[in-house]
């Protein structure tokens, strides 16, 4: 065989050979794909801090309650003696 019986076409050459917008389109793929993961990672971490959040508004509301309470306790006592 020849050299020439070798060599592919020219346009089957260039088509195995990745085009500078075939490059920028998979970094572009790539990137987003990344940042579709990383978005979702930051909506779950901020469910996780709205959950926190809650939570200590509950437990601050209900030792304001529990201050209240007592306060209320602690006057009528007075009041009693």
């Amino acid at each position: 065989m020849t050299n020439q019986e070798n060599a592919l076409p020219l346009e089957e050459h260039l088509q195995m050979i990745p085009s500078e917008l075939e490059i920028i389109k998979r970094h572009f793929e790539k990137k987003s794909m990344e940042f579709g993961k990383k978005i979702e990672q930051l909506k779950e971490e901020q469910m996780k801090l709205v959950l926190d959040v809650n939570i200590h508004r509950l437990e601050a509301e209900k030792l304001k309650n529990g201050k209240n309470k007592a306060d209320e306790d602690l006057n009528g006592l007075r009041t009693y003696y």
